[in-house]
């Protein structure tokens, strides 16, 4: 920095705690942490921390690996070779897996109402959170993508907040990762709410 050869400073997965030790030393310009419906832990400090300290956000995952589109079943996961990762992980495990399909199945209505993927909704409700500048999102093919630049540009991202369908977690890891207070969210429009049970 103190040479000119490097014009900003990110870091990636770091904690509010790590944050403010960096901040100590240098300001940070933007933290890349994983952010989706289903992994929600950085609304919690790491979001606010950037907003108060004016830091940038680039959320990868938004559309958690795989789960938050249209063609992901259980089959699917099946499917997958036996070194994916995803097999081991307990987001795409039972009773996981059933809670994780159950919240995108919900979104199919509000895709149909704005004439969207799934997956885009996915990712405008991530961009429609204050703070967040960016999402870093992957597809397998040119289908994938057909409809998220032009609802991303369009005016149904201005009707997308980040009110959702509140998951229920249950007891242990999603429930520590699930959304608290006002994350309950709505996808606004003709000021519908998806039903969902408390935590």
């Amino acid at each position: 920095m103190e040479e000119g050869k490097v014009r900003a400073i990110g870091v990636s997965n770091f904690d509010a705690a790590l944050l403010d030790r960096c901040e100590a030393i240098r300001h940070v310009d933007s933290l890349q942490p994983p952010f989706s419906m289903i992994n929600r832990t950085a609304a919690r400090r790491e979001l606010p921390w950037c907003a108060g300290h004016e830091s940038g956000v680039i959320v990868y995952s938004p559309m958690q690996s795989g789960l938050l589109t249209e063609s992901f079943t259980a089959d699917r996961l099946a499917s997958l070779a036996e070194d994916d990762w995803r097999r081991r992980s307990p987001d795409f495990q039972s009773p996981h897996l059933g809670r994780n399909l159950r919240l995108r199945d919900a979104l199919r209505p509000v895709a149909a109402r704005h004439r969207a993927s799934v997956s885009a909704i996915a990712i405008a409700w991530i961009l429609a959170w204050p703070g967040v500048t960016g999402a870093i999102v992957g597809a397998r093919t040119p289908q994938q993508v057909d409809g998220w630049i032009e609802l991303l540009r369009s005016r149904s991202r201005r009707g997308i907040s980040r009110r959702s369908p509140r998951r229920s977690a249950g007891p242990g890891r999603g429930q520590d990762r699930s959304c608290t207070g006002n994350c309950a969210l709505d996808i606004r429009g003709p000021h519908e709410h998806l039903a969902g049970r408390p935590h």
